[in-house]
């Protein structure tokens, strides 16, 4: 009979930050720590809510955070979901809300935390690299979202 692990709930917000053009998505690449493949973890950008932060404020922190960029606009609220995992002797459910994310022209490369590397990859690259299909997920729901909102603005360039 297995142990039954202890629980840990909290909530995370990130993002699924695009290119000036749209044509490219932000993806952190972890070298030390290897996924389940024994590769190098793909991520998105995203991180726990701290006491009394809202969930878009807690994106946009967390993203500048973790790949150095600030110059970012929201363009849509991608939802959240529910992800269980068991890590580090806990099982965890994290309550994870996503926003798509601009990053404004001009605007100059940050200081990555050195726990990353940032990559931009096109879309269908990112959604292959990305290690954990929760993250595939987020990338696929933007992608639908800045499709919309290029159909009703025919001058912006789409996925």
């Amino acid at each position: 009979m297995s142990k039954k692990l202890p629980m840990r709930e909290y909530a995370s917000a990130g993002g699924v930050v695009i290119d000036a053009t749209g044509e490219r998505v932000l993806t952190l690449l972890r070298r030390k720590r290897p996924g389940p493949s024994g590769q190098p973890e793909v991520r998105l950008p995203k991180g726990h809510i701290e006491l009394g932060e809202r969930r878009r404020e807690a994106a946009l922190r967390e993203v500048a955070e973790e790949s150095g960029l600030s110059g970012l606009v929201i363009l849509a609220d991608l939802g959240h979901q529910i992800v269980e995992f068991d890590w580090k002797k806990h099982h965890n459910i994290r309550d994870e809300s996503y926003f798509l994310l601009m990053l404004r022209p001009g605007t100059p490369p940050g200081i990555a935390e050195k726990q990353f590397e940032t990559q931009w990859l096109p879309w269908q690259e990112a959604l292959l690299r990305v290690t954990y299909e929760a993250e595939r997920a987020w990338i696929r729901r933007a992608q639908a979202a800045w499709a919309e909102q290029n159909q009703s603005d025919p001058g912006v360039p789409g996925p």
